[in-house]
């Protein structure tokens, strides 16, 4: 697909960081799968990894974590 940031980029398969924040806690995951923007950088996340991420944050709130850093993995 075309970037819709630059609109110069046709956007590969790569890997990205996303930082979530929710309160008190930040939670930094690695490796996502994305589709990455060779120009600009920016990266788009399919909706499975986004439902992975925002339950993995989720549980990561119920468990009482403020900071941490983490690698991408499916559960």
């Amino acid at each position: 697909m075309i970037c819709v940031i630059c609109r110069n980029g046709a956007t590969a398969a790569g890997k990205t960081t996303v930082t979530l924040e929710r309160g008190a806690l930040t939670l930094v995951v690695r490796g996502v799968p994305a589709q990455v923007c060779p120009v600009c950088g920016e990266a788009y996340i399919d909706e499975a990894a986004s439902a992975e991420l925002l339950q993995t944050a989720e549980q990561a709130a119920k468990e009482g974590v403020r900071v941490e850093i983490r690698e991408y993995s499916v559960a």
